[in-house]
């Protein structure tokens, strides 16, 4: 594929502008290759030859940094923004511990600095299209598309379901690369032994976790959180009374949350002692965290707050996000960040964190959201 004139040198202030220390020939090469596709490494060193002095410096033998004069560790180190400030931005949000970015995290991923995360906890579009420009205009709209959108029960407005059955052959296939290469970049941004908790659903947890298997993440099980959905349990459409007694699929009640962890770097307690991660923080001396989490649907004082499609309630998220981080220290990611939720529960335990968001309605929504839910008694 023929690249753009100036794509080399975007990509390489790029990938220099996330390391602020510096970066190897060998890595720079490699987030090149990461942003704009297979580039020689020859061009690479040519390029950080001839302009070493102009846009780069070379600190030491094989390792650039930017020239002081294009470095803006504000503008590619989102976590460093306003440290002391709770300003905001089109493109930054800060509330207490907690950063928002709007931003696509495949792009984000790939400037972070490799092993600055601690912990990814995320409620992502395992679907997919039900999150598409399209689909989300139709839901905003009304009109449902790929989102079904039951009728109002008992008074009571019942939240729209994507229809993860219509999904084609083809939309599973592209579900597993979008997870693979987001695994693959999350593998080089998080710390070892960071846990990975992704929030899945029956008919499509198997694709999702394959994808990130094939990453490089080692799996650790699932979590459940045990919780009575609208999903499933209805009689044959336009034949409810001649089979009143079939049920198509399962009604379900239980929600999977799957669990993964990054290789560690020697036995758990090495890595508990360097980098503070390898294992979940225990409820209490006598009780080890455990794999099924008794939950309820997220009640109607916190939709009021944040009328997100996916939102999930703040007992469960502190339960999860405070087991996320088995020493309480370090930086947790939710790269899906919606309505600024998982942020919320990190707050509310005292934890620090990331959230990356690209829709700018949700991104817009999270501002107003996060300190209100962040303040909630659950």
């Amino acid at each position: 594929m023929k690249q753009m004139p100036g794509a080399v040198r975007d990509s390489i202030i790029r990938a220099l502008s996330a390391r602020p220390k510096g970066a190897s020939v060998k890595d720079i090469v490699e987030a090149v290759n990461d942003t704009i596709g297979p580039t020689p490494a020859s061009s690479i060193r040519s390029y950080l030859n001839l302009n070493a002095g102009r846009y780069f410096v070379r600190s030491e033998r094989g390792v650039y940094r930017l020239h002081d004069d294009l470095f803006d560790a504000s503008q590619f180190d989102p976590f460093e923004q306003n440290k002391a400030s709770t300003s905001t931005s089109p493109e930054l949000f800060r509330y207490g511990s907690s950063l928002l970015v709007r931003s696509d995290c495949f792009e984000w991923l790939r400037a972070r600095d490799a092993c600055s995360l601690h912990a990814v906890v995320t409620d992502p579009p395992y679907g997919l299209i039900e999150y598409s420009d399209t689909e989300q205009a139709k839901l905003r709209g009304g009109k449902g598309g790929v989102w079904r959108i039951p009728p109002s029960f008992d008074g009571a407005k019942r939240t729209p379901l994507p229809r993860f059955t219509v999904l084609s052959p083809q939309d599973v296939i592209a579900l597993e690369e979008f997870f693979l290469q987001w695994g693959k970049l999350l593998l080089r941004a998080l710390v070892p032994g960071a846990n990975v908790v992704v929030a899945s659903n029956p008919l499509l947890s198997h694709v999702v976790s394959t994808a990130l298997a094939k990453a490089g993440l080692e799996r650790r099980g699932e979590i459940i959180r045990l919780v009575m959905t609208m999903r499933g349990g209805d009689r044959p459409k336009g034949a409810h009374e001649e089979f009143p007694d079939v049920s198509v699929m399962p009604r379900s009640m239980w929600e999977p949350w799957l669990t993964f962890r990054k290789p560690l770097e020697g036995r758990v307690q090495d890595n508990l002692r360097k980098w503070g991660t390898g294992g979940f923080r225990r409820p209490s001396d006598d009780k080890p965290f455990g794999d099924v989490i008794a939950s309820a649907p997220t009640r109607g004082r916190e939709r009021s707050i944040a009328p997100h499609p996916s939102l999930k309630p703040q007992e469960f998220l502190r339960t999860l996000v405070r087991a996320s981080l088995p020493l309480g220290r370090g930086i947790v990611c939710d790269p899906f960040a919606g309505s600024g939720s998982t942020l919320a529960a990190t707050e509310a335990v005292g934890y620090a964190s990331i959230g990356v968001e690209r829709d700018p309605e949700y991104f817009r929504l999270a501002q107003t959201a996060l300190p209100k839910l962040a303040k909630l008694q659950v």
